[in-house]
Parts: structure tokens; C-alpha cells; sequence
């Protein structure tokens, strides 16, 4: 009796359809009535099932309710925040993310969706003006919300598509490349041995992204002396793209001269590891204690310094993407190989005006 207990099917949620095709296969479907069939996975028990369930649960409850009935801001919102979509953007995203939309939810939540208008969202964009990076994050986190909506068939139109992002102050000027002084004046403040040195070294040496640099640790090491990372913004681009570092001298004798953590080679005066954006902050007050004041000459500026090197040296555009984790048609690449370029024949020239006989023509007061 206890045999046939434990293996009678559990029942189906309600509106759940079972199917078995003709080879066998079971599949599962929801189905209010005679409506349209909503394919939902194969595991009955699997959390992916439960997600698409209640997914397609709440898209059948929201299409009974009334268009001036509980379809506000605030309730797409909600929506939003339980549906797979969500639950599927990468984690960096889902917390800027959540972060927008409770804001949104605060200061609009009870205004109705068929009131929303591109002009409101233009609005909301203009007050965080100030702040061009949280102005675009909201935009990016609008953008997907009211796709969503309608996909569900909630809203007719996107009232964000094509409303342009702010401009980010260091994208109008654009991160500054350290020059060759810099680099020694840093040098010069902080020895080898101490953390900010370290951290020159290795944004400096690997190339990387500060997200990447303070990730960077004894784990990544490989024994010929190389470090692979899967670099964080291709993980939350959802397209992992993995590199490879040779560990070049300098580097190795920073690393070794220089008190690191178990997980990460940088970290705070407290031995725990740095998030990207204290460090970030940490770096830039290094840099000015080193006497680089410039407000453009930041982290990425060291990436950039390390990028120009290579192509200078004659890395291939395929080489560049390989090393700096681009992906390939990115232009990233070959705009430091034409700068590369430029300047070997701006060398090349000058070489040749030298090379000129000076004979210019004497004037009449001249001997």
C-alpha cells in the first residue's frame, strides 16, 4: 500500500494540460478553456515548471482584470519582478535592476499604464540628469520593462524605445591614457611591495578591467605561468569570453613582494577583497597622492596604456581581441592599431623632412 502511495502522480496545477506525441514524448502545456496553449518545461517538478507556471498564471489573471483595474505602474512592476525574464538577467543587472524599478514603484507606482506616455519617460530620464549613469541605467531597466509589457499585451507600444541615453561625462572626453611620466611618478610614490603599486601592476601588466582586477587571484594561476579569467562583463553580457595572460616579469615580482589575500591578490587595509567600485575610488586617490591629477587618468587608463603597447609592438587585431577579452567586429582592436599605425607613419615622415638638404634660397642681406 505504502508502494502505491509514494508512486501515484502527484496532481497537475490547474489549467495544466498533459500531452504524449505519437513518439511518446510528454509534454505539458497551460490551457485556460479552449485559449491559446502555453508550452511550460518538461519536469513537472522542476523549478524552471513552477517559474513558467505562475508566469503563465499571472498573465491569465492580468488579462481578466479591467484596463482601469489594478494595471498601474506599480503593478507591472510586480509583475515584472516575478516573471522568468527577470529572474534570467545577470546578477549585476538584476541588482541595478531592482534598484530602478523600486524608485519608479515609489515615486509613480499608482500612475496607470495606458497613461504612460514617451514624454513621462523623458521626464524621469531629465531628473537624474545630474547623475548621467543612474539617468541611462533607469532608461536601460524602463526599456525592458515596458517590453515586457508588451509582450504580455498589456501596453500597445514601448513609451522608452527610442528616447536617447545621457552622456557620460568620461565618454565625451573619454578615459585618458597615462603618458610614460605618469607612470613614473606612480612608480616613484609607491614601491614595489606596496598594495597601490600592485594594483598599477596589475592593471597595467594583464590589461584588464578593475572588475577583473579585483578578482584576479591565486586560482586563476595556471602552472606555465599564465592567469585565464573569464572577464565579468562578457558573464553578464551572458556571452563568456575567456583570456589568457602571461604573468610578465614586473608583474610577477609585485605579486611576490606584496601581501595578498587567499581569494584575490588586491585587497583593503582589512585583508578582505575589494569591490570594483571602492576600488576604483582607493586607485584614484592613489593616483593623486602620486601627484596624477588628472580627472580622466583613472584604472582604465592603464588598459588603455596597455593596449597601445601591444599594437605598437604589432599584435594582430585577432591578437588584441584574445588579450583584452573584445569580441571580434568590436573595433576596439583596430582603432589601436590605426593609432598605432598613424604614429609609425607620422615617424616615418618626420624621418624623411630630416633627411631633406637644408638649401634655402639666400636673401639679399645675407652673406
Amino acid at each position: 500500500m505504502g508502494h502505491m502511495t509514494a508512486s501515484m502522480a502527484r496532481p497537475r496545477p490547474q489549467f495544466v494540460e498533459k500531452f504524449r506525441t505519437r513518439h511518446g514524448a510528454i509534454l505539458y502545456y497551460f490551457r485556460v478553456g479552449k485559449g491559446a496553449r502555453v508550452r511550460l518545461p518538461d519536469d513537472p517538478y522542476s523549478d524552471e515548471f513552477k517559474r513558467a507556471y505562475k508566469e503563465a498564471l499571472m498573465a491569465h489573471l492580468a488579462g481578466e482584470l479591467k484596463e482601469d483595474n489594478g494595471k498601474t505602474l506599480g503593478w507591472l512592476i510586480d509583475q515584472y519582478r516575478e516573471s522568468q525574464q527577470y529572474s534570467e538577467l545577470a546578477q549585476e543587472t538584476r541588482k541595478q535592476f531592482k534598484y530602478q524599478l523600486s524608485r519608479m514603484k515609489e515615486k509613480a507606482g499608482k500612475a496607470p499604464l495606458n497613461e504612460l506616455t514617451s514624454a513621462s519617460i523623458v521626464s524621469g530620464r531629465d531628473a537624474r540628469r545630474s547623475k548621467p549613469s543612474d539617468a541611462n541605467k533607469y532608461l536601460r531597466s524602463s526599456k525592458k520593462l515596458f517590453d515586457f509589457a508588451v509582450e504580455r499585451g498589456w501596453m500597445r507600444e514601448n513609451p522608452a524605445k527610442g528616447i536617447g541615453k545621457v552622456p557620460l561625462p568620461n565618454k565625451r572626453m573619454g578615459f585618458l591614457q597615462w603618458e610614460e611620466d605618469d607612470l613614473k611618478m606612480f612608480e616613484a610614490r609607491w614601491p614595489v611591495g606596496t598594495r597601490e603599486r600592485l594594483a598599477m601592476d596589475l592593471l597595467l601588466y594583464t590589461g584588464v578591467r578593475r572588475s577583473d582586477a579585483v578578482r584576479l587571484g591565486k586560482q586563476h594561476m595556471r602552472r606555465n605561468g599564465e592567469i585565464v579569467i573569464r572577464t565579468e562583463k562578457s558573464v553578464n553580457s551572458g556571452n563568456p569570453v575567456e583570456v589568457t595572460i602571461t604573468i610578465l616579469p614586473p608583474l610577477a615580482r609585485s605579486i611576490a613582494a606584496t601581501p595578498t589575500g587567499d581569494l584575490t591578490f588586491l585587497i583593503t587595509q582589512f585583508g578582505r577583497p575589494w569591490k570594483k567600485e571602492s576600488f576604483g575610488n582607493w586607485f584614484k586617490r592613489s593616483c593623486t597622492e602620486a601627484g596624477i591629477t588628472d580627472d580622466g587618468k583613472a584604472a582604465h587608463g592603464l588598459r588603455k596604456v596597455a593596449a597601445t603597447r601591444a599594437a605598437e609592438a604589432g599584435a594582430t587585431e585577432a591578437e588584441l581581441n584574445a588579450m583584452f577579452g573584445w569580441t571580434e567586429g568590436s573595433g576596439e582592436a583596430a582603432h589601436y592599431i590605426r593609432r598605432a599605425n598613424r604614429a609609425k607613419l607620422a615617424r616615418s615622415g618626420q624621418a624623411k623632412v630630416v633627411a631633406i638638404p637644408q638649401t634655402f634660397p639666400q636673401t639679399e642681406n645675407e652673406n
